[in-house]
């Protein structure tokens, strides 16, 4: 008797809503391993597109199958990825010439996916005749036509107020302290790199009940940072470094040496996006941290130190698009606690 061995169930490159919704995925080049893992958590195969770099530097897109009437997700941080020649300003333009070929080929709705937003750091004139380049990434992006932005541990909480569009803002928090109270540390302190970054302290602080400190720094210069002292208590204690990106590392090791100069005994760092440029790798293997915890906003180029630990932030993603193409509330996936700090 032969036995008929059922067939594996055929990837959709489409979610279905009733008759006349559906939901279609696609990657941007950015981070295409983030988006891969988003697919497989919404059971769905990213839908086909054309994406090239001409030889001029001219960013091409065609999607290659209908996207009519479709809820169109657009995966794309704009960050750069080394491994695909692409830098974040690639990677911004790319997502544009997205969007707006989504809405040409009739998209119902087109939302961006950015849980990187590039440029948030501008987001203000820190001296006469500088641009607010956060505010005109924003007006790009609307201009392109996207209807609507998913984002993640923006800079700061202005950066929401420069889009008419709605901009569903996420959080790695719970995600990061609950890996720092699974490692079980003792004697707990929560260090803010500067004043900017107090209430994201506070918050991490009451996460996982630890002690706070601050740190009073300085920008001499840009990407340059000195820090004087510290305001708290961290002698003998475990510090916890909280910040919401780390690029350059200069900060972080400035801190680090701050920190261990007033008598902790370990230092760990915690931060959503590893933006990791210039110099962070040499910086990051000096400071004598146990570990890093990032997040995958951004793919993490080769030859990151080894006491790196990414966690992945796509199961938040995943469900934040399920509840806006069901028109949900997306702050329940946080119950309410995913606004800025």
């Amino acid at each position: 008797m032969s036995v008929i061995e059922p067939q594996p169930a055929t990837l959709r490159t489409s979610i279905e809503a009733g008759y006349d919704k559906r939901l279609m995925l696609f990657s941007g080049r950015a981070n295409p391993e983030l988006a891969a893992r988003i697919a497989g958590k919404l059971e769905v195969e990213l839908g086909p597109v054309e994406l090239r770099t001409f030889s001029n530097g001219e960013v091409y897109c065609r999607y290659q199958e209908s996207i009519r009437g479709s809820d169109v997700f657009i995966v794309q941080p704009t960050c750069g990825n080394p491994e695909l020649n692409l830098t974040a300003n690639d990677a911004l333009m790319e997502l544009m010439v997205m969007i707006d070929a989504a809405v040409g080929a009739s998209a119902h709705r087109v939302i961006a996916v950015t849980p990187w937003y590039g440029y948030s750091r501008q987001d203000k004139k820190s001296a006469p005749r500088e641009p607010i380049t956060s505010r005109l990434v924003a007006r790009m992006l609307e201009s392109a036509g996207v209807d609507r932005v998913l984002t993640m541990d923006l800079h700061s909480g202005q950066i929401q107020g420069f889009f008419a569009k709605p901009c569903d803002h996420m959080t790695a928090l719970f995600i990061l302290t609950q890996y720092v109270q699974d490692l079980g540390l003792d004697d707990l302190v929560v260090v803010a790199p500067d004043v900017g970054r107090v209430k994201l302290a506070e918050k991490f602080r009451d996460k996982i009940g630890a002690d706070l400190a601050v740190l009073t720094k300085e920008r001499p210069a840009q990407q340059v940072a000195e820090i004087s002292y510290v305001i708290g208590e961290v002698e003998g204690k475990t510090a916890v470094l909280v910040d919401d990106m780390i690029d350059t590392g200069g900060t972080l090791k400035a801190a680090a040496q701050t920190v261990r100069d007033a008598g902790a005994k370990r230092i760990f760092v915690a931060a959503t996006h590893a933006v990791l440029s210039g110099n962070a790798f040499e910086n990051l293997a000096s400071s004598g941290f146990e570990e890093i915890v990032v997040t995958d906003t951004i793919p993490l180029r080769r030859g990151a130190p080894d006491n790196i630990r990414v966690l992945s932030c796509a199961e938040l993603l995943t469900d934040s698009i399920r509840r806006i193409f069901t028109d949900d509330s997306v702050s329940e996936v946080f119950g309410g606690e995913n606004q800025l700090f």
